[in-house]
C-alpha cells in the first residue's frame, strides 16, 4: 500500500517514470508528465497569426461569452450555445449576413450543467450531467418552457459533460463519460454512447467502452456513426493515443483495460476474472489514432456551403489540448480526411491557438458546428470566443446523412420469435425442464424488487437437472414490449452441469465467479446480467419468459456474446427445455 501511494503520488507530480502493477505479475515502467501552457488574451495580432488551408479565412463571429462551450445551430441559423460554468444558453443571430453576431446574446435557457445541445424538428434538447430538457424554438428563437424528459443519467465523476445529437434515424444519441480515468464501472450507462426516444421514455446502451466520446456524427452519404473518444491518462507522453471509432449498436471499444488497435492497460484488471486476452476478443479496435491527450471535442463533418469542395465528405474536430504531456498536443482543429466512407488520415486544420513555442495559448477548442451557410463555428472555452472558418461561398450543401444504417442496426435480432420456439433450440429429448422460482409461480406477478423501478434483483430459479448435459443456458425474454420485440432481460451461458439453481441478486458482469464460471451476455439494454422488467407505466402485464435450455456442450463464446450468438452456438445440441413465465406491470410511476 505504501508502495503504491507513492508511485501515485510521483506520478501527479510529472516524476519521470512510475511503475503500475496489478497483481498477476504485470510491471510496467513509463514516463508521464504534467504541462499546462498558460492562458493569454485572444489579441488581434494572434488572431491574425492563425493558420488553416489556403482558402479557407478565419474570423471573429463573437467575443466575451466567457465559458463558451457547444453550439447548436437552427434550420433558420439561429445558434445557440451552452455555458458549462454560467449554467445557461445563449442565442446569437446574425440576420444580416456579414459573418458576425448582432449586438448582444440573449440568455433563452438556465440550468446548472448545462451543456450538451441539438436542434430537431423545431425543438432545442439540452443535456446537463444527469438530466436532458426539450423546448419548443419560437419564432423570434426564444425558447419555450423546459420540459424534462430523462432525470437519471448517471453520476459523472471525472466527465460530467455530456452531449447529445439526434441521429438520422430519429433518435436521441447521449454520450455518458467515464467517472475515472480508468476503472471498472459499477454503472454500465457509464462510458457509452446511449440511445433513446426522443421523448427520453425508453432509451438502450449503444456502444460501450468509451472513456469519453464528446464529438460524434453521422457520416453524410453511408449514414455511419463515427466518433472521438479521449485516450487514458498517466500512461505516458504518446499513450493513449486519441481513439476515431466507427460505432455500431451492441459494440464495446476496449475502454478501460485495451486501448488503440491491441494497446494493454498495465494498471487495469477485469471483474469476473476475465482475462485481457479475452476483453480485447470483444472489443473493436480504433479505425485511426492521433497525439496522445490531445482531447477530441466536438466533430461534425462538412455540408458544402461556404466550406471549399475539397472538404466534402470529411470531418472535423476540435481538439481542447491536453496537460499529461510534456509537449502539448491538441489546441486545434484538425481534418478527418474520408475517401468512399472511410477515413484515411487525421491532419491539422485550423493551427495557432498554441503560442510562444507551446508555453502559452490563447484558445482552448470546444465547441464545433455548421452555420446555415455551410461555414464552421468554433467555440472557445478560455477566452470566450466563437470563431468564424469559412471559404467562398459555394450554393451546394451536402446531403442529410441517410437513416438506413442505423436501422439496419437497430433491426438485428428484432421481430423474431421468442428463443424456445426458434430452430435453433429444436430439442433432441421429449423431456421437458420443469422451472420454478421461490419469487413467483408460473402465470403470477413477479414482485417489484425484481423490477428495474425498484431493486432491479434477479429472482431466485430452480430447474430439474437432464441427464447427459454438460451445461444449461438461460436467457428472458418479453414478447409484449415495442418497439424491441422481443426485449432480451438476461442471457447466460456455460451454467455448470451441476448447477440447477440461482440464487437471488447475482452480480451484473460478464463472468460470474459464484456460482463459478457462467457467462453473461447483453441485454437489449446493452448491459451484461439480469436487467429487469421496466414496463411503460400504464401499460398493461407484459410476459416474462425465463427459459431454460440443456446442452450436450459447454460453449465457446467471448464474454459479451448476445442472444442469437448463444442461440447459433447451442444449435444441434439442445437436449431438453422449459420456461416459467411471470408478469409485472407497473400501473404507476415509482417514488424516486
Amino acid at each position: 500500500m505504501i508502495r503504491r501511494t507513492l508511485l501515485l503520488l510521483a506520478t501527479f507530480a510529472g516524476a519521470p517514470c512510475a511503475v503500475a502493477q496489478q497483481g498477476d505479475g504485470t510491471e510496467t515502467t513509463f514516463s508521464t508528465s504534467v504541462s499546462k501552457p498558460a492562458k493569454v488574451e485572444a489579441t488581434t495580432a494572434r488572431i491574425a497569426a492563425l493558420q488553416a488551408p489556403d482558402g479557407v479565412k478565419i474570423s471573429v463571429f463573437a467575443s466575451g461569452l466567457k465559458n463558451a462551450r457547444i453550439i447548436a445551430v437552427s434550420d433558420n441559423g439561429n445558434i445557440y450555445l451552452s455555458r458549462r460554468d454560467q449554467g445557461d444558453v445563449l442565442l446569437l443571430k446574425d440576420a444580416d449576413g456579414d459573418g458576425k453576431a448582432d449586438g448582444e446574446p440573449l440568455v433563452v435557457a438556465n440550468r446548472a450543467g448545462a451543456h450538451g445541445l441539438a436542434i430537431h424538428d423545431g425543438k432545442l434538447y439540452l443535456a446537463t450531467v444527469k438530466e436532458v430538457f426539450v423546448s419548443d424554438i419560437a419564432s423570434d428563437g426564444s425558447l419555450g418552457p423546459l420540459k424534462l424528459i430523462i432525470s437519471d443519467l448517471p453520476d459523472s465523476g471525472q466527465h460530467p459533460n455530456r452531449t447529445l445529437k439526434v441521429g438520422p434515424d430519429e433518435m436521441l444519441y447521449i454520450s455518458v463519460g467515464s467517472t475515472c480515468n480508468a476503472c471498472n464501472e459499477s454503472n454500465p450507462e457509464n462510458a457509452t454512447i446511449l440511445k433513446a426516444t426522443l421523448d427520453g421514455k425508453q432509451r438502450t446502451i449503444f456502444a460501450s467502452g468509451l472513456r469519453n466520446t464528446i464529438g460524434f456524427d453521422w457520416h453524410p452519404q453511408t449514414g455511419a456513426l463515427w466518433g472521438f473518444d479521449h485516450g487514458i491518462d498517466y500512461l505516458g507522453d504518446e499513450v493513449q493515443p486519441e481513439e476515431l471509432n466507427l460505432l455500431e449498436q451492441g459494440k464495446q471499444y476496449g475502454w478501460p483495460h485495451i486501448w488503440g488497435k491491441d494497446g494493454v492497460n498495465p494498471q487495469s484488471t477485469p471483474v469476473g476474472e476475465i482475462t485481457k486476452d479475452q476483453w480485447k476478443a470483444a472489443s473493436e479496435p480504433m479505425v485511426l489514432g492521433y497525439d496522445a491527450h490531445a482531447a477530441p471535442m466536438q466533430f461534425v463533418f462538412a455540408k458544402g456551403g461556404s466550406m471549399p469542395a475539397e472538404f466534402d465528405g470529411d470531418a472535423f474536430v476540435t481538439l481542447r489540448g491536453s496537460w499529461n504531456r510534456k509537449t502539448p498536443s491538441g489546441y486545434n482543429i484538425v481534418r478527418v480526411k474520408f475517401d468512399a466512407g472511410a477515413p484515411k488520415s487525421i491532419e491539422p486544420f485550423v493551427t495557432g491557438f498554441l503560442t510562444d513555442g507551446g508555453k502559452t495559448h490563447f484558445a482552448r477548442p470546444v465547441g464545433l458546428a455548421v452555420a446555415k451557410d455551410g461555414a464552421l463555428l468554433m467555440a472557445d472555452d478560455a477566452n470566450g470566443v466563437i470563431y468564424r472558418i469559412a471559404g467562398s461561398g459555394r450554393s451546394d450543401t451536402a446531403a442529410t446523412a441517410p437513416a438506413d444504417e442505423m436501422k439496419r442496426q437497430a433491426a438485428r435480432g428484432v421481430g423474431v420469435e421468442l428463443a424456445n420456439a426458434r430452430e435453433e433450440t429444436k430439442a433432441r429429448t421429449d423431456q421437458v425442464i420443469k422451472v420454478t422460482s421461490s419469487f413467483f409461480s408460473s402465470g403470477d406477478r413477479m414482485p417489484k424488487q425484481v423490477s428495474e423501478y425498484y431493486d432491479g434483483l434477479s429472482p431466485a430459479l430452480s430447474w430439474t437437472a437432464v441427464e447427459g448435459a454438460a451445461s444449461y443456458v438461460l436467457i428472458v425474454e418479453d414478447p409484449d414490449s415495442k418497439p424491441i420485440t422481443p426485449f432480451v432481460h438476461w442471457v447466460a451461458w456455460n451454467i455448470p452441469s451441476a448447477v440447477t439453481k440461482l440464487p437471488q441478486g447475482l452480480q451484473e458482469q460478464l463472468r460470474l465467479t459464484e456460482p463459478e464460471g457462467i457467462f453473461q451476455g447483453a441485454t437489449s439494454r446493452g448491459s451484461p446480467g439480469y436487467y429487469g422488467p421496466r414496463p411503460p407505466v400504464g401499460d398493461p402485464d407484459h410476459h416474462y419468459h425465463f427459459q431454460i435450455f440443456a446442452l450436450d456442450k459447454v460453449l465457446d463464446l467471448p464474454p459479451g456474446a448476445k442472444r442469437d450468438d448463444v442461440l447459433q452456438a447451442a444449435k444441434g445440441h439442445v437436449l431438453a427445455k422449459g420456461e416459467l413465465v411471470g408478469t409485472y406491470r407497473q400501473s404507476d410511476p415509482p417514488l424516486k
